[in-house]
């Protein structure tokens, strides 16, 4: 099947309305050149996913199908996120093609990189990372922010690779792999180099978004990372451990200061030390207990073994 390997093109979709039409166009012709190019079988599919949007893209999508049968739908019951509806689209892909390659609906990821992604997995890979080649159409907070989310990731020992979201190819030998992953806590990024395999990796150019609004702001992101730290690092744990004993020892040293001032008589001159050591401890006790919490509340979900995505309906 290296040959002429039968792709799913998996498309998360929340509030897409507005963009579908472009996508639409732009899928059409892109699949058709695979096809008559001999990268792609004829039974390759784009598979689009409503993660339980508000406004009528799943109308949108039914319409698709409706028209070119090149469409697949999937419903999931409400919505779950942008990583469970990912998920599901490649859950399809795993029993339905022998390659899946995940994509924003806006494509702004170029879609002309499947070419080269295709092109890789018929050279032995099994998993292809779509990675951003440069940043410069982004504002100097979009590229400060995004590259630090990277740098940061790595500080706290998440293996992920940098500059790439989540446009890549995986091999059918590797959505099997990601199907043993059964964690409610999603974060792709991380779980998908773990799974091993011969990997690559493809660079492209960022496009604009055509229509509609980014599903990523910043307090969106910020949420993202901390997902992403939380289910694969254990540092911040042990950065609190760390923390706890340098205030140990910054407390015999308060201890004895103490117990000097009081033998000296000079009782009253340390006010201001005490009551902002006492807003500082108190600060970061906070601070650890609010992350302690967010790794209990990650058990707490993971214990309770609900379904990540329920699947309301599949038109194929």
């Amino acid at each position: 099947m290296k040959n002429k390997p039968v792709l799913n093109l998996v498309i998360p979709c929340y509030n897409e309305e507005q963009a579908l039409p472009y996508t639409e166009k732009v899928l059409n012709e892109k699949m058709k050149q695979l096809m008559e190019d001999g990268l792609v079988d004829k039974k390759s599919r784009v598979v689009l996913v409503n993660d339980g949007s508000k406004d009528r893209t799943w109308e949108a999508i039914t319409e698709m199908h409706d028209t070119n049968p090149m469409y697949v739908g999937i419903k999931l019951s409400r919505n779950k996120g942008h990583q469970n509806a990912l998920l599901a689209g490649l859950m399809y892909a795993k029993d339905h093609a022998d390659i899946a390659i995940s994509m924003d609906a806006d494509l702004q990821d170029d879609i002309q990189v499947i070419d080269d992604m295709i092109e890789k997995y018929k050279k032995g890979a099994e998993i292809v990372y779509g990675v951003r080649s440069s940043r410069v159409k982004d504002s100097f907070f979009k590229r400060f922010t995004a590259e630090g989310f990277y740098h940061f990731m790595s500080l706290m020992g998440v293996d992920v690779v940098f500059n790439h979201a989540d446009c890549r190819l995986m091999s059918h030998l590797a959505l099997e792999g990601l199907a043993e992953y059964k964690e409610v806590n999603l974060f792709l990024r991380g779980i998908v180099p773990q799974i091993g395999y011969q990997t690559d990796i493809a660079y492209y150019e960022r496009n604009e978004r055509v229509a509609g609004e980014s599903k990523y702001p910043l307090k969106k992101m910020l949420s993202f990372a901390m997902d992403g730290i939380t289910s694969f690092s254990v540092k911040p744990l042990r950065m609190i451990a760390s923390i706890g004993f340098v205030i140990l020892l910054l407390s015999f040293i308060i201890l004895i200061y103490s117990v000097i001032m009081k033998l000296m008589g000079n009782t009253v001159s340390g006010w201001t030390f005490i009551v902002c050591s006492i807003w500082l401890i108190g600060g970061i006790q906070t601070l650890c207990l609010g992350v302690i919490g967010e790794y209990i509340g990650k058990i707490y979900n993971e214990s309770k073994h609900r379904p990540r995505f329920i699947v309301e309906k599949t038109i194929d």
